[in-house]
């Protein structure tokens, strides 16, 4: 299993700590945030990862030349120059890992998202009928994916303003699951043929959704899934406690 792990954004609702430092090696429990994430892949089993990097990315490049673990090759994804948003940032990192030869699916993980997530039956889900599996869950957010009954993505909604979007003109919003994304995804190699069309900063979602129609895009539920967006300051201390229930002895 190959991984993309988001580590450019400003983490602009982490300031003032990121007016110093990127959202990536905020520490918590006195660990960096991406050594945590990068610590767990590794003991699942995972020694290919690719990281994006733009704001402080001299600092988080630094760290990880630093960053030793047997067999284990990470490799930048340099956006200093430019933020490239989720979908540039994904399309430029599919373009290193295929210059490379890589020609597996690619698991992605935001570097603030802590979880339980399984990423190996995570990783099953996307069969040759899919060309990507998105993670979901039911919580309670105002902006929805839209999901068939066959568990395809046909668009999305804000429920507090009322948006849709969809390239299905009749679309039954009524008939439509609605999930919320958790940032967790797997897109197979085929995705990035599509991307080829796209301009070099866009959002995935938005890709997603223009393309859902063209594209085989499945929603995926794991059952008794638990989640952490570490976005705020505020939520540091909850981060820390999150962390000694579910990821402290993997890192020790």
């Amino acid at each position: 299993m190959i991984v993309m792990i988001f580590a450019a954004g400003l983490g602009t609702r982490m300031k003032p700590i990121t007016d110093h430092l990127p959202k990536a090696l905020i520490p918590i429990d006195g660990k960096p945030l991406l050594q945590i994430q990068i610590d767990r892949l590794y003991e699942e089993g995972i020694r290919t990862i690719i990281v994006n990097v733009h704001h402080f990315g001299d600092m988080i490049i630094d760290f990880l030349n630093h960053y030793h673990k047997e067999g284990l090759n990470i490799i930048i994804s340099d956006e200093r120059e430019k933020l490239l948003n989720t979908g540039g940032g994904l399309k430029k990192a599919g373009e290193i890992l295929r210059n490379r030869g890589v020609t597996e699916p690619i698991l992605i993980h935001n570097v603030d998202i802590l979880e339980n997530a399984n990423l190996g039956l995570l990783y099953e889900q996307i069969h040759s009928d899919a060309d990507a599996v998105l993670l979901v869950n039911q919580r309670k957010t105002n902006r929805y994916l839209l999901f068939n009954e066959d568990f395809r993505l046909v668009g999305w909604t804000n429920i507090e303003t009322g948006e849709i979007k969809t390239p299905y003109p009749n679309l039954d919003i009524a008939s439509c699951r609605q999930l919320a994304f958790t940032g967790l995804h797997i897109v197979g190699q085929q995705i990035f043929d599509y991307m080829k069309l796209f301009p070099d900063e866009f959002s995935i979602i938005d890709f997603y959704i223009s393309q859902c129609k063209n594209l085989c895009i499945k929603g995926y539920i794991q059952e008794n899934l638990r989640m952490m967006d570490v976005g705020k300051f505020r939520e540091l201390e909850h981060a820390e406690i999150f962390y000694k229930e579910n990821y402290k002895q993997i890192n020790e």
